[in-house]
């Protein structure tokens, strides 16, 4: 991996300087100025990865991405207003989530289904995100934290998420049997779904790692309900690891799931 830098957005004040410091003391990186250079010129100068703090977000540019990394909620915006209407959710029912749940994500990403899960558990509830990328992690955790959505519900569940930075087997091999309701994978898709534009600074930006029979093994070990995957539908996952595949007409990605 590429060594990572900090720097302040373009015009830099207190605000920036202070979430720079932040990041540093989270993740280690050094401190540059920006000295008006663009971000291209940074990365060329110390031929290095940036991390940019700016006013309302950190944006993550790396040497091989076409486009910064940043947190916003994605898609879980508009799926709470649509299970607030009373409208069901793919990865709700898949995972029979209910108020009071416990939700562990092994591959939290921008963590927009364990948004939804979230708000799916309740107050009650509990969710864990894992990721195994520092800098995403760190991204992630402040934007659950920190960015503020247009309505309390979504606020409400984004706060309620807790991050660990870790890879999923080594976190879940610490965990005791039967810890969580459900534990929750959602690898790279091994194929790429051009619908999921959103997703391209993740998928450049993330872990990338397919599911092996220890990480699949340690997640029934910790599950007490179900072990639940999304996958693209012809992603050879639901055979190979006994997963029920739940079959959604026109869509690419599936759930599936091993029940205890």
């Amino acid at each position: 991996m590429n060594r990572v830098l900090i720097t302040t957005a373009g015009r830099p004040d207190e605000v920036t300087e202070a979430r720079a410091h932040a990041a540093h003391q989270a993740l280690g990186y050094s401190i540059i100025p920006r000295s008006k250079r663009s971000v291209n010129k940074i990365m060329e100068t110390y031929s290095s990865d940036l991390l940019v703090a700016g006013k309302e977000r950190y944006e993550l540019f790396r040497q091989e991405m076409s486009e910064p990394f940043f947190f916003h909620p994605d898609t879980a915006a508009f799926r709470l207003k649509r299970l607030m209407k009373g409208e069901s959710d793919p990865l709700i029912d898949a995972c029979q989530l209910e108020p009071g749940s416990s939700f562990l994500d092994c591959t939290l990403g921008l963590a927009t289904d364990s948004i939804v899960a979230s708000f799916a558990a309740g107050t009650e509830g509990k969710v864990k995100g894992i990721e195994a990328d520092p800098d995403v992690a760190f991204i992630t955790a402040t934007g659950l934290s920190q960015f503020e959505p247009k309505f309390q519900e979504l606020q409400d569940a984004m706060r309620r998420i807790s991050v660990i930075q870790d890879s999923a087997c080594s976190f879940l091999s610490g965990l005791p049997e039967q810890s969580w309701d459900i534990v929750y994978l959602d690898p790279m898709f091994s194929q790429t779904i051009s619908e999921s534009t959103s997703f391209a600074p993740l998928r450049q930006a993330g872990v990338h790692g397919s599911l092996t029979e220890e990480w699949v093994a340690e997640a029934k070990r910790v599950a007490r309900k179900r072990v639940v995957v999304k996958a693209h539908f012809s992603d050879p996952v639901f055979g190979e690891f006994n997963f029920t595949q739940l079959i959604r007409p026109n869509t690419k990605f599936h759930f599936g799931f091993i029940e205890k």
